[in-house]
């Protein structure tokens, strides 16, 4: 019988002579609060309950904005020791929801901590909502981006200003490409007035595929800046809608051999070539549109641009490393009048390493 229960208690006995962490709540909401009013921080405290001393080894946080504090020492048995989580609100508007792992020499080895709340955002400031500064005027980007455009499309956007200075500020525009429209609504803003710069992208008129980019300068009371540029961007695409069942079913199909060339490791300064394959497996002409590089150490030559159906033709890629160093990936763009994959990209990746 004596044997039995020294059996029993050994177990118990060394199960109360382990560290324990006894959190006092595993979760804290700090709820609304402003985003003025700065970080928030909470103590989680616990008690070790254990038989032996108790050591926090690591905590970490569920994202970089929750930082945590602990108990250094070790704990002893009966003693408290605590948990900080900070959490900043500054840029993070909106709900949030956060936890802190807690890893110790205790059993079970990892606790988590819960965080919460709301953060009430600030009220947005003239330099918050207009971040573009240009002279007298505050613009909500310096950037016009019109996305996807069909090749036989017009299309409109717009972009608010607005006037910072104590004086009227008149609107004009300087080196404006041929296929676009743009003018200032007003023409003339008073002090504290907002306008709009509304601009027509003709895209027929561009006569361009892909990703293209314009620049155009805004003279403001006559004068202009090189800090005045107004960005244009468009993404003209194939417009393919207009094509019948029949003339989809006789399309180009553009075809390569590979897709991805690596050239492994090199040495700076060292040119590599590579010769893609193009084919034509479709039944009318192929007609390469345009072939673009991501950089200009990337120099493309295709053979001819318009390939008949089963017929290939090689476009000859040279990548010089001059300049370049560590791992590259850089890509050739083409884009043709095939209905179903009008554009692909061809990569080019490897290693350079300095000599």
């Amino acid at each position: 019988m004596i044997f039995f229960l020294g059996g029993l208690l050994l177990p118990l006995m060394a199960q109360t002579m382990e560290p324990k962490i006894s959190f006092k709540k595993t979760d804290h909401d700090f709820g609304k609060f402003q985003e003025t009013d700065g970080k928030v921080t909470y103590q989680f405290e616990f008690v070790n309950t254990g038989g032996s001393d108790l050591i926090i080894q690591h905590v970490s946080t569920s994202c970089g904005c929750t930082a945590p504090s602990w108990t250094r020492e070790p704990v002893h048995p009966g003693e408290t020791g605590f948990v900080a989580a900070t959490y900043d609100p500054a840029g993070r508007p909106g709900a949030f929801r956060k936890y802190v792992t807690v890893i110790s020499n205790s059993n079970p080895g990892n606790v988590r901590l819960t965080i919460s709340g709301e953060v009430i955002p600030k009220p947005k400031s003239i330099e918050d909502e207009y971040r573009y500064a240009m002279g007298p005027m505050r613009l909500r980007s310096n950037h016009l981006a019109f996305g996807n455009i069909k090749n036989t499309q017009k299309t409109e956007k717009s972009l608010e200003v607005i006037n910072t200075s104590d004086g009227p500020v008149n609107i004009a525009f300087e080196r404006v490409p041929s296929h676009i429209r743009i003018k200032a609504e007003p023409a003339t803003l008073k002090p504290g007035e907002k306008g709009m710069l509304t601009a027509t992208y003709n895209a027929p008129e561009r006569n361009d595929w892909g990703f293209v980019i314009d620049r155009m300068n805004l003279k403001l009371n006559g004068t202009t800046d090189r800090n005045y540029s107004l960005v244009i961007s468009a993404n003209i695409e194939e417009d393919f809608s207009v094509m019948t069942a029949d003339e989809m079913a006789k399309a180009p199909v553009l075809s390569v051999d590979n897709t991805e060339f690596n050239f492994g490791k090199i040495n700076q300064g060292e040119k590599v070539e590579h010769t893609y394959i193009l084919s034509n497996s479709g039944k009318s002409d192929l007609v390469i549109r345009k072939v673009s590089a991501s950089c200009g150490c990337t120099a493309v030559q295709p053979e001819k641009k318009v390939i008949a159906p089963g017929e290939k033709v090689n476009i000859k890629m040279v990548f010089n490393s001059a300049g370049k160093v560590g791992n590259q990936n850089k890509t050739v763009t083409i884009i043709t009048n095939d209905p179903k994959n009008s554009k692909t990209i061809l990569w080019v990746r490897g290693e350079v390493v300095k000599s």
